[in-house]
This record gives structure tokens, sequence and C-alpha cells, in this order.
């Protein structure tokens, strides 16, 4: 298996169609002389259904240039998918901590606390104000 199979394969283990990304080519500035000049070998990668877009224009030639660009596209993909697993995660984390039964230390002094509180609140009502 060459480079691009490995990258075609994770493509599509993102379930990404070749398809849903358009490319572009425009001429790269930089190092590189008359070739950068004169070549369109600058790659615009993007991404449909996502949105995510990728530009590179580290190499001479074009055709390194669309697989780098794949390539960053392939890990933007997948750094988004973590962090939406993350978040997935943590949301679950959250609700978990939220249902879980308190301590029972914790249990009673929250309703030593409220008796206390009622006690104060009885003896409120029964001072009268003198004329």
């Amino acid at each position: 298996m060459d480079k691009w199979d490995l990258l075609t394969a994770r493509l599509a283990g993102l379930g990404v169609l070749a398809e849903d990304l358009v490319e572009s080519f425009s001429r790269s500035g930089g190092k590189g002389g008359q070739n950068v000049n004169k070549v369109e070998t600058s790659v615009t990668l993007i991404h449909r259904p996502s949105g995510v877009s990728v530009r590179c224009q580290e190499a001479r030639s074009q055709g390194q240039n669309r697989f780098l660009a794949r390539l960053r596209l392939v890990e933007k993909l997948e750094s988004l998918k973590r962090e939406e697993k993350a978040r997935e995660k943590s949301a679950i984390e959250k609700i978990r901590r939220q249902k879980r039964a308190r301590p029972k230390a914790s249990k009673a002094r929250v309703l030593k606390d409220k008796r206390h509180r009622a006690v104060v609140k009885k003896f409120r009502a029964q001072v009268k104000a003198e004329d």
C-alpha cells in the first residue's frame, strides 16, 4: 500500500466522499523560482458537509500539495471528531454526577441545617411587637 491508499482509507473511515471535496488551485508564492510563479501549485481543499477548508502551498509540485492538503483535512476532521466525543462524554459525566446520591453525612448535615432554620423561623413568629 502506498501513501495515497492509506490516506484514502482514512478519508473513507471518516465518511468523506470524493464528491464532498471541492479542490481549487492557485499560484503560490515564496521559494520555488519560476515554477511557483508560472504554475498553479497551491491547493485549497474544502469539505462541503462540514465546511472545513485547508490550503497547502508547502511543496513545489501540485501533486505533493494535493496530498498534503488531504492529509491536513483528515487531521482536522479527526480532531473535530475527537472534540465532539469529548464534549459528549463530559456531558454524560456531568449528568451522572448530578444523579449520584448524596453521601449520608452530607444529607444529614443538610437536614440538620433545615431543622435549625425551621426553629429560628418558629421563634421569630412568636415575638410580638409592643405598643
